[in-house]
């Protein structure tokens, strides 16, 4: 699994994911993540559209960056996933603290507040029981 971070402010960074996040890969991503914390970025919008597949581990370390920059004022979303990493989101009702958006635009664009249509962007369907 690879990492590449592309800055679009001063608080915010897009961390484009390409290949599997697992637990053999999940600690870098992890890694990748806090650093981007630790350099003051609150607002981190991953891009997934080149990530097949997550499991638990994976869920885990978005789960804990959430949290953490919520602590500080911040945001954590999701663009690009896939209908196996979606269906991942619904069944833990992640997808209500970290919102998945179709494009890199749209999330880029909610998250600065920019008018267009974004709202209509976030994945908001129920999961069905």
């Amino acid at each position: 699994m690879g990492v590449e971070v592309f800055l679009i402010g001063p608080d915010t960074a897009i961390l484009a994911v390409r290949g599997e996040l697992d637990i053999s890969t999940a600690p870098v991503l992890h890694h990748r993540l806090a650093e981007q914390v630790a350099h003051g970025r609150r607002h981190l919008l991953l891009d997934v559209t080149e990530m097949p597949f997550m499991d638990s581990s994976g869920l885990s370390v978005i789960v804990r960056t959430v949290n953490e920059v919520r602590d500080v004022g911040g945001t954590v979303s999701l663009s690009g996933a896939r209908p196996v990493v979606r269906r991942l989101f619904d069944l833990t009702w992640v997808g209500l603290t970290c919102p998945l958006y179709d494009s890199v635009d749209d999330a880029r664009r909610a998250v600065a507040g920019e008018p267009g249509d974004t709202a209509a962007a976030v994945r908001q369907d129920a999961v069905t029981r």
